[in-house]
């Protein structure tokens, strides 16, 4: 399990950062800079959150397909960070539209142009939904089977496909205590995070609920 369990970190860690990142600006410019048909493609983004993964297959592999993206991890990544943004870009932007509109007035006034409104003041912040955010991604990448199987292949899949792998082509006496063992350690990230950051995912997801 060692080699796809750090593919699957190789995978994680960059989709969350990025997914994470992304979304905060989209939210950010959702929020504070709205723009012509800004609300039209607020809603195409909630329609999004709805989309199960099985409807995103085959235009995802036929982007992929024109990228020519080989490396399987860098394949995962991307795919992770498209299907994430929507998410992301929803926490964020609900949050933001509760900040008071006179503080970015003010810093534009002190003359703060348009990004150290968002990395000095908007991003510092924004704690609560960062948090939401990394748990959110990171549960949903690791513990992701179908964009696994269908976009990655031999040596570069995640833990997850292989431990499928593992479970249903053991042969002779069923080895029960080794499934076991196995799916542990496939576990074993996400329960680290929610034991570490789980207190602040309710109170993330709430911190937009209430404006003003």
């Amino acid at each position: 399990m060692s080699p796809y369990f750090i593919n699957s970190l190789k995978m994680m860690v960059p989709a969350v950062l990025i997914s994470t990142l992304v979304g905060a600006f989209n939210g950010y410019i959702l929020s504070m800079w709205r723009f012509k048909g800004s609300d039209t493609f607020f809603l195409l983004l909630l329609i999004g959150t709805f989309l199960p993964f099985q409807v995103i297959i085959l235009p995802m592999a036929q982007v992929l397909s024109m990228l020519e993206i080989e490396n399987s991890t860098a394949r995962l990544v991307l795919v992770h960070v498209i299907y994430g943004l929507q998410f992301t870009t929803l926490f964020f932007r609900n949050y933001y539209v509760t900040v008071p509109s006179e503080l970015v007035k003010a810093a534009r006034i002190d003359g703060a142009g348009f990004f150290r409104i968002f990395f000095k003041i908007l991003l510092p912040i924004s704690v609560p939904t960062i948090m939401v955010c990394l748990i959110w991604q990171t549960t949903q990448i690791w513990n992701d089977f179908l964009f696994g199987v269908i976009f990655s292949s031999g040596d570069g899949q995640p833990i997850t496909v292989a431990l499928n792998n593992l479970v249903n082509t053991s042969t002779g006496v069923k080895q029960y205590n080794v499934d076991m063992a196995a799916a542990i350690i496939a576990a074993l990230p996400t329960l680290i995070v929610y034991a570490i950051g789980g207190k602040y995912f309710v109170r993330g997801l709430t911190a937009g609920a209430v404006k003003g």
